[in-house]
């Protein structure tokens, strides 16, 4: 029996979030289905992150523990040839028996997709969200400033555990233009419920000119906090990378 490590790509579309629920499709439970297809005889897997549903994924991390005598790649191969078209594993590890992804993890990080565009374009709906008017970078580039460091985001989510911790660190924050779509990027060493969805959001309004970039400062230093209206669309939302200790 060893314990392994694998790198999920999902298109979240069709899913209601990663974690198992009672009713409803999710990555979790289509990958642990996969898994009892090849031997698997465990009751849960573990995973870096719950993303939401119809969130995207191109780095989520599971860990499970098999009896699997064939080696890495034909592992990889198994579980790809028992997976859904839209989940595909990338990449397998062998860990140390202790190994937890989401407890081991030291960062977390995440793209959003905007374009701007006058009319919506069936083909990239999927992957990002369409906002017009369009944004202005340099309002955009202030306000990700403003969440570098250490900060209480309790006005941009919850903490997923009742009662836990709404500091995080912020490592990452920063837009990139590309043509006419712009990619929000941020790495964190945990994020809350619909963190990152909020940040995205309200960095909207305020690069349409809607909001003072002023007011971000304002929503992470001041107390109490209130938690801020307005939630992006999932679909432009991707976990890209979990990072461990080396």
């Amino acid at each position: 029996m060893a314990r392994y490590q694998v790198i999920l790509t999902y298109d979240g579309t069709e899913y209601r979030g990663f974690q198992r629920q009672a009713v409803g499709r999710t990555v979790q439970g289509e990958t642990e289905h996969a898994l009892q297809k090849i031997g698997w005889q465990g009751s849960s897997i573990l995973a870096a992150s719950r993303t939401d549903s119809g969130v995207h994924a191109s780095g989520q991390a599971i860990t499970f523990d098999l009896d699997w005598q064939h080696g890495h790649g034909k592992l990889r191969s198994a579980l790809n040839a028992n997976l859904p078209p839209d989940i595909a594993a990338q990449s397998v590890y062998e860990v140390n028996a202790d190994f937890h992804p989401r407890f081991d993890a030291i960062s977390r990080t995440y793209r959003y997709f905007i374009y701007s565009k006058a009319v919506r374009d069936p083909l990239r709906d999927r992957y990002s969200w369409r906002v017009w008017p369009g944004l202005i970078l340099d309002r955009l580039e202030t306000a990700a400033e403003y969440l570098l460091g250490e900060h209480d985001f309790a006005a941009f989510g919850s903490s997923p555990q009742p009662g836990g911790s709404t500091i995080r660190t912020v490592y990452r924050a920063d837009w990139k233009p590309d043509g006419d779509r712009l990619i929000f990027e941020i790495a964190a060493n945990a994020f809350l419920t619909h963190m990152v969805r909020r940040l995205v959001s309200f960095q909207a309004a305020i690069g349409q000119g809607l909001v003072d970039v002023k007011k971000m400062q304002q929503n992470l230093d001041h107390t109490p906090k209130t938690l801020v209206q307005g939630l992006a669309p999932p679909q432009g939302l991707f976990l890209t990378a979990v990072t461990f200790p080396t």
